[in-house]
């Protein structure tokens, strides 16, 4: 049998060794690399015997288990916040919520325990490995969240968070702030790192599942907004939400990055004195109000989950004396947007390569769905030319490589959107009039095949022609 050497893992980053060294070679922390056993190998040539045990509780027939009715759920009194979860927690449910700091997360989630301890009537623990008792005290009367049933407790250990877990008897929901500052007293290395963060996450969830409890757990972020610590914890819950927003604004929005009991939604936040508080009605926030049209700027409409929300996107195109033009894009796929400028381009005959291009959405709003490639390409092209686009008109569609405008999913609801909204006039790919039933829609939808065919609808609209029209500005 081959002789096996014995191995060193770094407790933060989960790399193994053969040596020890006093700095981990892959993620250069100091005195992390803790000796752990060989794992064993057979002999050569020979399989490893596994022997079968008889498990506790037999296969059962999927017809058996399916009842056919909805999931219960236990709704939090947050409208916004039970959106994204699907309907409200299911009972044994582990929720993960990640977010750079200062976004709100705990705010937020202490206004989701005070709702449940009232609604319930049952208690409701918030343990938190950040905060003393008596800070987050001073954060649960600045917001209200002062209901009897709410009890608070300060602990990194996971002892003896489970020991306040049985002290608090019948309990509605736990909340744990953060998962990364729980340790155990069972496994090895710091709290915070790879072995300590699974083993919380994993004796957690499986307290969560036997008892059919709700549970929502803090996650700390990385500087490139990923959830801190091993990829697998995202794997371990069931649902993951990530809360974020533009720090400069007070807009938050909290979207479901998976969920096993429901679709993926986004839900809007305002960040307030009083707290995180719901904004009923998004899309008012995502674009500007104005009575006059300005250059640069193009409404769309796009969909987060199974909500449609309108958007409004903006451009600058601006003379450089750098040899290589700027392309600077906030709030859109970058390279994305680079294909969709190289298309204005090519199809409206404008001179965009030695020019400085800025887009962005308003209100730090994030937009990778297709269907706003076509409101890219207007206000591209309107920032070019100086041509505005009517206030009253919304572009959906997705642009292809040749031009070509090409339908999105979920046309209806965005046409619905817009129509609700008040916008009279829709530009949308062919064929959305034979798929869908518009007949109660009270604005002109214009269909059109390409962008050359979306240019000549806003002409169709009353627009000046944003090219081939004598004495329109251009930048030939």
């Amino acid at each position: 049998m081959a002789r096996v050497s014995t191995q060193f893992r770094c407790s933060s980053c989960g790399a193994t060794t053969t040596r020890w060294f006093g700095r981990c070679p892959t993620c250069s922390e100091f005195s992390t690399l803790v000796e752990q056993a060989p794992p064993p190998v057979s002999a050569p040539g020979r399989r490893a015997n596994a022997r079968a045990t008889t498990p506790q509780r037999p296969a059962r027939a999927v017809s058996e288990v399916v009842t056919g009715g909805p999931l219960p759920r236990l709704a939090t009194g947050i409208g916004e916040f039970d959106r994204v979860l699907g309907g409200g927690l299911v009972p044994g449910q582990v929720c993960l919520c990640s977010g750079p700091p200062g976004s709100g997360k705990s705010t937020l989630l202490l206004a989701v325990a005070d709702a449940v301890a009232r609604g319930t009537g049952r208690s409701v623990l918030y343990v938190s490995g950040e905060e003393s008792v008596d800070q987050i005290a001073v954060r649960a009367r600045r917001i209200g969240a002062d209901s009897p049933h709410l009890l608070l407790a300060d602990e990194t250990d996971l002892a003896s968070v489970i020991g306040h877990l049985e002290a608090a008897g019948d309990v509605a929901l736990v909340i744990v702030d953060s998962v990364q500052t729980i340790a155990s007293g069972d496994v090895e290395g710091r709290a915070g790192g790879v072995t300590q963060t699974m083993e919380v996450a994993q004796v957690l969830t499986r307290l969560a599942k036997a008892r059919g409890l709700p549970m929502l757990l803090i996650g700390q972020v990385t500087k490139d907004s990923t959830v801190a610590g091993p990829r697998a914890l995202e794997h371990i819950v069931d649902t993951t939400l990530s809360l974020d927003g533009d720090k400069h604004t007070s807009l938050r929005m909290l979207r479901t990055v998976k969920n096993r009991f429901g679709s993926l939604e986004v839900a809007a936040f305002e960040q307030t004195d009083r707290g995180l508080v719901e904004v009923l009605d998004p899309s008012s926030l995502f674009r500007e109000h104005r009575s006059t049209p300005v250059p640069g700027t193009c409404v769309t409409v796009t969909v987060e989950g199974h909500r449609a929300l309108t958007a409004e996107i903006q451009a600058l195109v601006a003379p450089s004396n750098n040899p290589n033009p700027r392309r600077a894009v906030t709030g859109l796929d970058t390279a994305r947007a680079a294909m969709l400028i190289a298309i204005a381009e090519r199809t409206s005959k404008l001179r965009l390569f030695d020019k400085d291009v800025f887009l962005a959405t308003v209100a730090g709003m994030r937009l990778s769905d297709p269907g706003t490639d076509l409101a890219t390409c207007l206000a591209v092209i309107s920032a070019a030319t100086g041509q505005p686009v009517p206030v009253d008109l919304v572009a959906v569609g997705e642009v292809a490589l040749s031009g070509d405008v090409r339908p999105v999913p979920m046309l209806a609801e965005r046409i619905a959107e817009a129509s609700r909204l008040g916008f009279s006039r829709l530009l949308v790919p062919t064929g959305t009039r034979a798929r869908l039933n518009l007949d109660k829609v009270i604005a002109t939808v214009v269909e059109v095949s390409n962008l050359d065919d979306a240019i000549a609808g806003m002409r169709r609209a009353g627009l000046t022609a944003i090219r081939g029209v004598p004495g329109s500005p251009t930048l030939d």
